[in-house]
C-alpha cells in the first residue's frame, strides 16, 4: 500500500489548539508507510511559528493564511499540495493506530468516478454519567455526512469545483457544501473503514449560544443548493428546532407588541406561549443530561436566549445571502504576459538591466502565491525571429524577471514572427495550453492577464479566462472588445482573488 500513500498529502488546518499535539503524536507513532507530506495550515492571524517536528511524521510543510477561516485554510492546504489525493484531518481528532494502513486500503483501486472517501468518527462520552448538551451535540459528528474531520478528496475534484466556499466563515456547512458541489458533477463519495476519535473539547457554558451563528450558513446552503439540500441522499442534515425557535420568538415579540398596544389579555396569552415554548425547550435539553446544578442552570439560561438568537441569525442570513451566486473559487493558474504587463515594455529587449517591474508587480504575484495559486509567464518574443535578440538573451531576461518577482511555475515564450504560422504565438492558444498541460491544470481554471487583445484572445482560444490591463499604447478598440478589463495589474489580481474572473 506504500504506492497509494505516496499519492496522498495530509492537510490539517489549525489555530494552534493544544489538541494539535495529540494529533501529531498519533500520526508520528502510527506504524506503516507514510504519505507524501503533511501540510499544516496555520490559520492564526499572528503568533510564533508552529514547531511540529517529531520523529516518525511524514515530511512536514507549514503554511500560513493570516487568519482566513477554516475554508480558506483548507483551500490553501490542497492548493500547495501536488498529490492525487488530499486527506483532510481536523486538528482536534486522534487517528487510530492503523490509520495510515486503512487509509491506503480505502483509497486503493477506487474507480475514477469516486471523488472522495470519508473516514469513520467515534466520539467518546462519559461512562459514569449522562452526557451534557454540548457532549451530545459533539456526538452527532459520529453520524454526520461528508465532514472533513477525516475526508480524503481527489485533488482534481477539488480543483474542478474551486474548493471550499470561503463565504462560509466558520467550521459549519462548508464541508457539506463542498460535498454537494462535488456530487453535482456526477462524482460519488464513499465511506471508508478507517477510524478517528473526536474527543469532546472543553468549552464554556455559552458555547450553545455562539453556535447559533450557523443558522445564517443554513440560509446560504438553501440559496446555493435548493430547499432539498438537507435530504438524506444529499447533505443528510436534519432541520432541528428552527421552526419552533421561530414560533417561540414570534410569541415573545407578539407579547411585547401587545403589551405596548395596551392589550394586556392578548399579551398575557402570547407571553404564556413564549414561556411554555421556552420551558419545553429547556426540558428537552435537561432531561437527557446529567441534571446537575451547573448543567441545569446553563440550560435554563441558554434556552431563553437561543430561540431569538437563532431567529436573528436566520434572518441575517436571509438578508446577507439574498443575491448569492455559485462559488467559483480561485483559479489554479494565472499566466501573465511579460512586456507591458509585468514589466515596462522596451521593444525587443535583450538586456536584463532593462527588466523593470511595473508598480505593484511583486506584491500582485506574491498575493497569488500566498493563496496557493500557481503563476506563470506567456510571452511573445518575435525579436528572435527578426534577428534582433538571441534566445540566450531572452532566457537571461526571464531569469532576471524571476530574480525580481520570484519563481514562476511555468515560463513559456514564443520565438516566432507574426508570419511564421506557429501555434504558440499569441493570439494562438499554444503557450496557454502548454502551460496548463505542464501543470495538469484544466484551462477553464486558468486566467491570462495581459495588456493587448492578443493576450485575451489566446486565453479564449485555449478555453481560459482573459483579463486585460490596458497601457497607454493599447488600442481603444481592443479595450472595448475585452470581456474583462482592470485598471492596474494589482486590480486584476484583486479581481481574481475576489472570485471575479
Amino acid at each position: 500500500m506504500g504506492g497509494v500513500l505516496a499519492r496522498v498529502s495530509i492537510v490539517v488546518p489549525t489555530i494552534g489548539r493544544p489538541s494539535l499535539d495529540a494529533l501529531l503524536d498519533a500520526l508520528a507513532a502510527a506504524p506503516g508507510d507514510r504519505p507524501a507530506e503533511l501540510v499544516l495550515v496555520d490559520d492564526r492571524p499572528t503568533g510564533e511559528p508552529l514547531r511540529p517536528d517529531r520523529p516518525g511524521l511524514p515530511p512536514v510543510r507549514v503554511v500560513r493564511t493570516g487568519g482566513g477561516g477554516p475554508a480558506r485554510a483548507r483551500n490553501l492546504g490542497w492548493r500547495v499540495a501536488r498529490t492525487e489525493w488530499i486527506a483532510f484531518l481536523d486538528d482536534d481528532v486522534v487517528p487510530d493506530a492503523d490509520w495510515y494502513q486503512t487509509l491506503a486500503t480505502d483509497l486503493a483501486d477506487l474507480p475514477p468516478e469516486v471523488a472522495g472517501s470519508q473516514g469513520r468518527v467515534r466520539v467518546p462520552l462519559p461512562e459514569d454519567r449522562r452526557p451534557t448538551d454540548w457532549e451530545r451535540g459533539t456526538a452527532g459528528l459520529a453520524t454526520s455526512a461528508w465532514i472533513t474531520a477525516d475526508l480524503a478528496y481527489r485533488r482534481s475534484a477539488l480543483a474542478a469545483v474551486g474548493g471550499f466556499d470561503e463565504r462560509f466563515p466558520r467550521a459549519f456547512r462548508e464541508d457539506s457544501d463542498l460535498a454537494l458541489r462535488v456530487m453535482d458533477t456526477g462524482a460519488r463519495l464513499v465511506r471508508g473503514e478507517r477510524w478517528i476519535t473526536h474527543p469532546v473539547r472543553p468549552t464554556d457554558r455559552w458555547v450553545s449560544v455562539r453556535v447559533q451563528a450557523g443558522n445564517a450558513d443554513d440560509v446560504l446552503m438553501r440559496r446555493l443548493h435548493g430547499p432539498d439540500w438537507r435530504a438524506p441522499h444529499r447533505a443528510d442534515a436534519p432541520l432541528g428546532r428552527r421552526p419552533r425557535h421561530l414560533a417561540v420568538t414570534a410569541a415573545a415579540v407578539g407579547a411585547l407588541g401587545l403589551a405596548l398596544a395596551r392589550r394586556p389579555r392578548a399579551a398575557a396569552v402570547a407571553a404564556l406561549a413564549w414561556g411554555a415554548g421556552t420551558a419545553e425547550f429547556a426540558r428537552a435539553r435537561i432531561v437527557p443530561g446529567p441534571r446537575d446544578r451547573a448543567e441545569v442552570t446553563t440550560m435554563l439560561a441558554t434556552s431563553a436566549v437561543i430561540p431569538p438568537l437563532a431567529t436573528w441569525h436566520f434572518l441575517r442570513g436571509v438578508v446577507q445571502h439574498r443575491r448569492v451566486t455559485p462559488w467559483k473559487g480561485l483559479p489554479d493558474l494565472v499566466l501573465f504576459d511579460r512586456d507591458g504587463t509585468l514589466v515596462r515594455d522596451y521593444p525587443y529587449n535583450g538586456d536584463p538591466a532593462l527588466v523593470k517591474p511595473v508598480p505593484g508587480a511583486r506584491e500582485a504575484v506574491d498575493a497569488l502565491r500566498a493563496r496557493g495559486v500557481r503563476v506563470g509567464v506567456v510571452s511573445n518574443q518575435s525579436g528572435v525571429a527578426r534577428g534582433l535578440i538571441t534566445r540566450e538573451q531572452v532566457d537571461a531576461c526571464m531569469a532576471r524577471l524571476e530574480e525580481l518577482l520570484g519563481p514562476f511555475d511555468t515560463v513559456q515564450w514564443c520565438p516566432h514572427g507574426p508570419d511564421d504560422g506557429c501555434a504558440c504565438r499569441k493570439p494562438a492558444p499554444g503557450m496557454v495550453k502548454t502551460a496548463c498541460a505542464e501543470l495538469d491544470v484544466d484551462p477553464a481554471r486558468c486566467v491570462v492577464i495581459g495588456d493587448i487583445a492578443a493576450d485575451v484572445e489566446a486565453a479564449a482560444a485555449a478555453g481560459a479566462v482573459g483579463i486585460m490591463v490596458p497601457t497607454p499604447v493599447t488600442r481603444k478598440s481592443e479595450v472595448a472588445a475585452a470581456p474583462h478589463v482592470a485598471g492596474t495589474l494589482t486590480g486584476a489580481v484583486d479581481d481574481v482573488l475576489a472570485g471575479a474572473w
